[in-house]
This record gives structure tokens, C-alpha cells and sequence, in this order.
């Protein structure tokens, strides 16, 4: 019996926590200071480190290997989001819900110009960054306006999706192209590879929208669950914490996939390669030179 009580603790019965009333729009399934006194929504923060390790992880190898200096933006918008989102769990406060939400527009943009301006002329290039600094200023001031948290998840959506399209647009058409005059004999391999990448960063941002939304549904029945289990068990009952961890994953799967294509668009796919084994590694794209310390995956 000892064994059991001490793998069944039970959640905190006071409700009152550091930072005060909650002044956010928008609350999550994880009840409020259930864990601890200094955090509204523990398991929501902690599940938000996936962005930190994947994003620095993101980060040095960018700089280290010389990629396109966009994906620097990249990836530190993508730990600015994590950081944002532990912000806004930790306090439940407007100002940290704001953090969250505009940078997760912001590192959207950043993408789309990525996808946008490749190959571009520096005219265009110029045109394209002022029509998405546009447009991320027309959320922002509209946001804020109306505070409708359904206006920033749909244009952020929106964003995402015409990102994505216009990646594959481009893998399937102009990369596809350039291959099969430059290496003929390894198209289909390097093709299936590159649509590996982005649906597997798709398939993990559908699954943690579709458990977003379960935890939003079914609340009342997991909150008497996680009461029953009790901790640390119960963890594995916050849907919000496993958004967090399948759209981190998904969100550096896409910009490692425009990563990828970048440096296939630019003729050095003969110099880089994709270190990566699907489900059980996280993808990488560094020179071949190092195939000694990273095992080259077809």
C-alpha cells in the first residue's frame, strides 16, 4: 500500500497562486495552481521546453553550417513562442497571453518569407517582406482591438497553410526539376525524403490539434480522471501539454523541411545531406563532410 499512495500524489486543494487573478482571454483544461503555489498551469509551462531544446538546437547548427541567415529569425521566433507560452502558463496574465500569441504570428511570417522570396529578385524580396510586415501589423492592431483569440488561431492558420502549399508548389515543381537534370538517377529517392520531412511535421501538428481539441471537449471527464489517478500519472491526461509537444516537434520539422529544400534549390544537396531516421531521430541538416559523427539516411 505504501507503494501505491507514493505513486498516487494527490493535487494541492488550495487554488490561490503567486501571480494573482487570472486577466487572460483564454484558460486551459490544466487547473490552475494544482501543482504549485508559483505556477498557474505547470505541466502546460514545463511541456513548452521542447521549444527551447529543439530552437537552440535549431539555432547552432543554422549558424554553425551557414544556412540562409533567414533561418536564424526563424528559429529564434520559435524559442521566443516557447518562451512566450511558459510566460503566459506560468502567469495567466494578458500581457504573457500577447507574448505567446503575436510571436507564433510573427515566426509564421518569418517562414513565408522564406517560402516566398527564395529565388526572388531583391525588389521582389523587398516587396514580399512589406506585404507580410503588413500583414502582421494588421493582426496585431486588429488583435488587440478585439481580443478574439479565434481571429488570431484562424489567420494563424491561414499563414501556415499558404506556407505549406507553397512549399510543396515549389518542391514538386522547380526542385523537382532541378534534380533531375542535376542527379537523375537519385530523384525519387531525394523526393521521397524531402515529402517524408513535411508530412511528418503535418501529421504531429494535426495530432496535437486534434488532442487540443479532445481536452477541450471532454474537460469535465479529465479533470475527475486526472483527480482519480493523482500525480505524476494524471500528467499524461493534459492534452494542452501534448499540443505543446507535437506542434514543437511539427513546427521544426516544416522549417527543417524549408531548410532542406533551400540548400537542394541552391545545387548542395551533393554537399549537405539529411541526418535523420524517421521516428526516431530528430532531423538535421549538416555537410556530408561529417558522416563520420552523423549516419547519412536515405
Amino acid at each position: 500500500m505504501a507503494s501505491v499512495s507514493a505513486l498516487q500524489i494527490p493535487y494541492r486543494e488550495s487554488r490561490d497562486g503567486f501571480w494573482g487573478e487570472q486577466t487572460s482571454t483564454l484558460n486551459w483544461c490544466e487547473e490552475d495552481y494544482n501543482i504549485t503555489f508559483y505556477c498557474a498551469e505547470a505541466v502546460n509551462t514545463v511541456t513548452n521546453l521542447v521549444f527551447m531544446w529543439l530552437g537552440f538546437k535549431g539555432l547552432r547548427n543554422v549558424i554553425k553550417y551557414s544556412h540562409a541567415p533567414v533561418f536564424i529569425l526563424a528559429f529564434l521566433g520559435y524559442i521566443v513562442v516557447g518562451l512566450g507560452s511558459m510566460a503566459f502558463h506560468t502567469t495567466l496574465k494578458y500581457s504573457m497571453q500577447l507574448a505567446d500569441e503575436l510571436p507564433m504570428i510573427y515566426t509564421v511570417c518569418i517562414m513565408s518569407y522564406a517560402a516566398f522570396s527564395y529565388g526572388r529578385s531583391p525588389i521582389e524580396k523587398a516587396l514580399v517582406a512589406a506585404a507580410l510586415v503588413a500583414v502582421a501589423c494588421f493582426i496585431t492592431v486588429y488583435y488587440l482591438y478585439a481580443k478574439d483569440p479565434v481571429f488570431h488561431q484562424v489567420a494563424y492558420g491561414v499563414i501556415t497553410l499558404a506556407t505549406t502549399f507553397r512549399g510543396f508548389y515549389v518542391t514538386e515543381g522547380q526542385l523537382r526539376q532541378d534534380l533531375t537534370e542535376r542527379v537523375p538517377g537519385e530523384v525519387d529517392a531525394r523526393m521521397r525524403q524531402i515529402r517524408r520531412l513535411a508530412f511528418s511535421g503535418i501529421l504531429m501538428f494535426l495530432a496535437g490539434f486534434f488532442i487540443w481539441n479532445l481536452d477541450n471537449i471532454f474537460c469535465r471527464h479529465l479533470l475527475h480522471a486526472r483527480n482519480q489517478i493523482k500525480l505524476p500519472w494524471a500528467v499524461l491526461l493534459e492534452g494542452h501539454g501534448w499540443w505543446h509537444i507535437l506542434t514543437g516537434l511539427g513546427a521544426y520539422h516544416l522549417i527543417l523541411w524549408r531548410v532542406w529544400v533551400n540548400t537542394c534549390l541552391d545545387g548542395k544537396e551533393q554537399e549537405f545531406m539529411l541526418d535523420w531516421t524517421p521516428l526516431r531521430t530528430i532531423p538535421q541538416v549538416v555537410p556530408r563532410r561529417d558522416k563520420s559523427t552523423h549516419k547519412k539516411t536515405q
